[in-house]
């Protein structure tokens, strides 16, 4: 009984995660949410193996979505993919920037982010993610690695000053800690991207959240991660339309 019990908790809990962040795709079929590359800026069409992918995105090598020159351009300081400067406010520490480098293949790499993705009416990119359920260990080590790193911003998706080409602070943003505009671990995983990941209060290797970091060779855990929450979406979740950002 506390078996059956339990996963019926687990099913309604993917089933209201795939009601508030997941959406039919405007090119491929409602129940096209495994293994699929979103339709954005650098990511491939669609996954593949790539035996080149660089430093901290080699979990992905075997299966995909970017190619290895964007792996190699996301370990750059102001790479030529966004043209975004990770040390806005002085030099950022190494020890957190290797977070936003894994932030970055995640989203660029992975096959598996499908039941979360969402149609957007943006310039750059037709598709993002949303609320991709992060673990919750990922999400406070994040945090603790950066919070004595500097910064001007709460969201970083938009309100930058762009004139020179790549991203500076506005003219009334004062640089101070992580801590001060991200007071919680929450507050970053979930505001800095415009909710692209919400924290999680499943732990790694549960089968319920998504693991930013992982050991490829036990597998990609994020494998199970998509199963689960597609199956409670193709089992008949609502969805929701087009969002602006």
């Amino acid at each position: 009984m506390d078996m059956a019990w339990q996963m019926m908790q687990l099913l309604l809990l993917a089933l209201v995660t795939a009601a508030g962040s997941a959406q039919p795709r405007s090119a491929r079929a409602r129940t096209d949410l495994l293994n699929v590359c979103m339709n954005a800026k650098h990511h491939k069409t669609q996954p593949s193996p790539e035996d080149e992918l660089y430093g901290q995105c080699s979990p992905w090598k075997k299966n995909a979505c970017c190619t290895a020159s964007t792996s190699q351009e996301l370990h750059k300081d102001t790479s030529r993919l966004y043209n975004f400067n990770w040390d806005h406010c002085g030099k950022m520490e190494p020890t957190c920037k290797r977070h936003f480098i894994q932030d970055g293949c995640l989203y660029e790499c992975s096959p598996n982010l499908g039941p979360w993705i969402r149609q957007v009416n943006q310039s750059w990119r037709k598709e993002r993610i949303l609320n991709v359920p992060l673990c919750k260990e990922d999400c406070e080590r994040w945090w603790e690695d950066c919070r004595t790193s500097y910064t001007c911003k709460s969201n970083w998706h938009k309100g930058w000053n762009w004139t020179s080409g790549i991203n500076e602070c506005p003219a009334a943003a004062l640089c101070s800690t992580f801590e001060s505009y991200f007071p919680t671990p929450a507050a970053l995983c979930e505001g800095l991207w415009t909710h692209s990941f919400k924290v999680s209060n499943y732990s790694r290797g549960s089968g319920r959240c998504i693991q930013m970091w992982f050991d490829s060779a036990q597998g990609n855990p994020n494998e199970e991660v998509a199963k689960f929450y597609a199956a409670a979406m193709n089992a008949g979740a609502p969805s929701r339309g087009i969002i602006g950002s």
